[in-house]
């Protein structure tokens, strides 16, 4: 690999149009040669998350024929708590010292970025990008503001050093979340979730019965 590798960390749960919309555009302001999509095994901030296997298996199914996407299981294989730190530590080992890595964040999660653990160190071994979605910039705690700005950049950079920067990128606005098209289609509402999830993450959906309410998701 020669150029910056994006790196997509979620739950995915479900993988929606928001997901490839902010893999898209990183992937295109940026540069990047490839995106990694990492689905969180154990997120130590979320509780209730759907079994590892259909979150692949849906990944799987939204990202087919888009050349360069891919899977990355690390966080699924790792026993314990996911920690975005032990991610980039190990792929950082992996890649070695020179590849520029890119960790993608929405905005929501630039947002909480100051409640991960050790959120300091994370460009120490990557890129921090963020999506700047038009008219909507980003709250930030003003802690997390001045350190935003002292690590500031700009995307020629990025791929010049393999870590150290925070740089923004323009994404086209998605309304949807998660949390949202969970809850839709709990309630039976598929013609609500339907828009925004790729019909063969749908069919998957309704095959294997998931997130209806008395799964508990």
């Amino acid at each position: 690999m020669t150029g910056p590798l994006g790196l997509l960390g979620g739950s995915f749960d479900p993988v929606h149009v928001g997901h490839c919309q902010l893999a898209r555009d990183a992937q295109r302001c940026l540069g990047l040669e490839q995106v990694r999509f990492i689905p969180a095994g154990r997120p130590w901030q979320k509780a209730g998350i759907t079994a590892a296997q259909h979150r692949v298996a849906m990944l799987q199914l939204a990202l087919a024929g888009t050349a360069g996407w891919t899977i990355d299981s690390c966080e699924i294989d790792r026993p314990g708590p996911t920690y975005t730190i032990d991610t980039l530590q190990a792929l950082r080992a992996e890649f070695g010292a020179r590849v520029p890595l890119v960790w993608i964040l929405g905005q929501d999660q630039l947002q909480r970025l100051d409640t991960w653990h050790r959120w300091q160190d994370l460009v120490g071994l990557a890129h921090l990008a963020y999506a700047d979605r038009a008219g909507t910039p980003a709250d930030l705690a003003p802690a997390l503001r001045d350190y935003v700005a002292a690590h500031r950049i700009d995307a020629a950079t990025l791929a010049t050093q393999p870590a150290g920067g925070i740089v923004p990128f323009a994404m086209q606005p998605v309304h949807c979340s998660a949390t949202g098209l969970r809850r839709a289609l709990a309630a039976g509402d598929t013609g609500a979730a339907a828009p925004f999830l790729a019909a063969p993450v749908l069919a998957y959906i309704h095959t294997h019965q998931l997130y209806l309410a008395a799964n508990g998701q």
